[in-house]
Order: structure tokens, then sequence, then C-alpha cells
């Protein structure tokens, strides 16, 4: 039987032990049981660069998470993973270590002789302005060569920095702002020619129904791991959203 499965907002830190112990129970478990296994993005809480894995400096959750993939990918499960708008400067160093597959934002996959559209989710979310130019700015080469010029420790704090200064922009804006905005999502099914999407990042795990020039469309939409967190299976019965 063919199974994918997809995750996404696992937000993995040294912060939040459980979640790293269900993340490698999940590994062990489920994820042995697919034929795929697809990251949409934060798999980390934050990734300061690929000497996470070799610095002396650097976090040792994430060595053990790249050996629990590798363990996983020599199992024989395909591993493909995502940027996310908090691990975006996860490079060659990790992907070696893990054995997984660079997955383009946004990437088409055929499964079961259907298009799927793969995304993280944040270039839905065109009504958060301030999100939107950052994101531009995070991810051009310049910031990041100046940024990873750094030394890992420095690295860390103006990460620190940066998340307590998200927290406050996060807790002032409006709900509505940081959710995906419509016309974003039935263009991404127009330019993707797909009737099926999956992404994460709003923490809002859902099916949508969205009809687009005459087609019934579906988005799904992948819970975080701040909670119990779950996934997204995809089989012969269909798409659906398993809780842990």
């Amino acid at each position: 039987m063919s199974r994918s499965l997809f995750i996404s907002d696992l937000h993995l830190s040294a912060e939040r032990p459980d979640t790293s112990e269900q993340f490698f129970r999940f590994l062990g478990d489920e994820a042995r049981r697919a034929q795929a296994l697809y990251i949409l993005g934060d798999l980390f809480e934050y990734w300061a660069g690929d000497d996470e894995l070799t610095d002396r400096a650097g976090d040792p959750l994430a060595r053990e998470v790249a050996s629990g993939l590798k363990s996983l990918s020599e199992a024989g499960v395909e591993i493909r993973v995502m940027h996310g708008n908090r691990d975006f400067l996860i490079a060659e160093g990790f992907f070696s270590a893990s054995g997984a597959g660079f997955l383009e934002d946004p990437t088409v996959i055929q499964v079961r002789g259907k298009a799927i559209a793969l995304m993280h989710g944040d270039t839905l979310c065109t009504d958060d302005h301030d999100y939107q130019n950052w994101r531009r700015t995070a991810r051009s080469a310049e910031w990041q060569k100046d940024f990873l010029s750094k030394s890992l420790s420095e690295r860390h704090a103006a990460i620190q920095g940066l998340r307590e200064k998200s927290k406050e922009v996060i807790a002032a804006k409006p709900a509505e702002i940081m959710d995906v905005n419509q016309d974003a999502v039935r263009e991404a099914f127009r330019r993707h020619n797909v009737r099926r999407m999956i992404h994460g990042h709003t923490h809002r795990p859902a099916r949508h129904e969205h009809e687009v020039d005459g087609h019934a469309c579906e988005r799904w939409v992948l819970p975080d791991w701040y909670g119990r967190g779950g996934y997204l299976a995809l089989d012969e019965v269909g798409p659906r959203l398993v809780s842990f």
C-alpha cells in the first residue's frame, strides 16, 4: 500500500522536550510504515546555520534529529524537507547528514495520479505586509551571507532577539491578518493547475473547500505540534488528518 505522510510546524527545540520525544516516536512508528515523508517547513523552532551540526556551540537536538531522519531514510522511506519561516537557513550540510532531499516551496508532486501543490503556506498570507517584507529581506542572498558570517553564538543571540520581537508583533496583530488571503489561495490553485493543496504555517488544521474557475478544489492545512500534534496521511483511502 502506497502511503505518504505530511507534517509541518513541529518547531523542535530543546525548550520543548515532549515534542521532540513525540517526533522520534513518530519516526520509529508511523513514518516507518510510509513510503514517503514530506516535512513542509518549520521542522525546527529556528536554524542558525548548518554548523548547528558541527560547532561546539551547536544544538545537540539538531544532530539527534538529523540522525533520526537518516535512520528513516536508510530504512527506505523517501524524506523531503521544505524551508519554513523559522528554518529557511537549512542547507546542504543538513540534507547530507539527514538523508533528506530538498523540497522547493512551492512544489507540485504526483500522488496516485493526482497533482498536489505543496507549500509552507506563509506566501499565502499576503495581508501581513510586515511579514512579507521581512521574508523578502531574510531570503535574500545578501542578508543570509551577512548573517552567516557571524559566529554561531552571535547568531543564536540575534535569533533570540528576533523571537522576542516577533512575539510582541504577533500579539498586536488581528488574527485574520496572519491567515491566508483567499485571493492568494485561488491564484495558487490556478498557477499550479491543481485541485488539491497541502500547507502548514497558519497552525489552523482543517480541510477547506474552494471553487476556482468552476472547479472544486480542496486545501488541507497541517497541524502544528505545539499541542498534541499530528499529520496528514494520504493513501488509497484518500487524505485525512490524524492527531496523536
